[in-house]
């Protein structure tokens, strides 16, 4: 018998950071991405840019393997750490669903 695995959950994250805030964010993203990925098996991906012509527009691509590795994301100590120590930095936030066509990682 074969087991259904749940569908990954992607989204694309929007943030806009206050301009004078963005050396500061930029190491309190990079911690939180970096202890996401390395401590949580349910976060698959965590990929953040910055718009090349704006670089207070952060785009971070996030892929979870379920919805319940997402919400347990949001509870770790330190997603809330970012959260509540970025909480002054962040101007604007969107949350966009997508789906995704193809994703593909090259490991090594």
């Amino acid at each position: 018998m074969i087991e259904a695995h749940p569908a990954p959950i992607v989204r694309m994250a929007e943030l806009e950071i206050e301009a004078d805030q963005l050396e500061a964010y930029r190491p309190l993203l990079a911690e939180e991405i970096e202890a996401s990925v390395a401590m949580e098996p349910g976060v698959l991906m965590l990929n953040a840019v910055a718009l090349r012509d704006d670089p207070a527009q952060i785009r971070i691509l996030e892929v979870y393997a379920s919805q319940k590795d997402y919400e347990a994301h949001l509870q770790t100590p330190h997603f809330l750490k970012y959260k509540s120590l970025t909480s002054g930095m962040v101007k604007a936030l969107r949350l966009v669903e997508v789906d995704p066509v193809l994703l593909r990682t090259k490991m090594g």
